[in-house]
């Protein structure tokens, strides 16, 4: 039975989709593992993993996609017996298919950029988790992006957050590079880029998301 994950964000620009590449690619080296695509026709985590495979390099990774609540339920019960994980990029929007993701998920990774828009924006998915948690008991983090965290600002955003938030904050956290966009656009993990910060990013949050599951 496959453990999911969903990555939610009500606001576009904070990393889900480069949250959820990251992690479906460094998860299916673990086990066979599928990123479904929840926010068509953008398709930002689909398009990417399209470039992964022209490049021959998916070994044990699958993607697919979802454009309604229902279809993605389907969609997750096929893949559940045939994968050890299965990763949700949601829609940057409130939308029936966040809630889905919500129910669905073993954890709820949601990620928030460095800035107090992103944090403000975020609270609109409060009411969603309140909403969830009478379905079934959601275990929600919050995970940094575009994080500088030895700054003054990085300690005033993490007081806003927890003032407007309140959510359980990953230990991990990924960091303001280069590396990120760029391994987006080729089909990659940061992982597999010569970036050792950045890997040294993505093993932690491989390591406490499975710790978390």
């Amino acid at each position: 039975m496959a453990k999911i994950i969903g990555v939610i964000q009500v606001k576009g620009g904070a990393g889900r989709s480069t949250v959820s590449t990251n992690l479906a690619g460094e998860l299916s080296k673990h086990g066979p593992s599928v990123l479904i695509d929840c926010d068509m026709p953008q398709g930002t985590a689909a398009s990417w993993f399209a470039v992964r495979q022209q490049a021959g390099k998916e070994g044990a990774l699958s993607a697919d996609t979802a454009s309604t609540h229902r279809e993605l339920i389907e969609k997750v019960q096929f893949h559940q017996e045939r994968a050890a994980y299965i990763v949700l990029d949601g829609p940057p929007r409130i939308a029936e298919l966040t809630r889905a993701i919500l129910i669905l998920a073993d954890l709820c990774l949601v990620p928030v950029g460095a800035s107090a828009a992103e944090i403000w924006a975020t609270s609109d998915l409060l009411p969603l988790l309140e909403e969830a948690n009478k379905v079934t008991t959601v275990k929600a983090r919050m995970l940094w992006t575009r994080h500088r965290p030895r700054t003054n600002l990085a300690k005033d955003l993490s007081e806003l957050a927890a003032r407007e938030l309140g959510l359980p904050v990953l230990s991990s956290s990924l960091g303001l590079r280069v590396a990120y966009p760029q391994a987006l656009g080729e089909g990659l993990t940061v992982a597999e880029l010569p970036d050792a910060s950045a890997v040294l990013e993505a093993a932690s949050l491989i390591t406490e998301v499975q710790t978390l599951l």
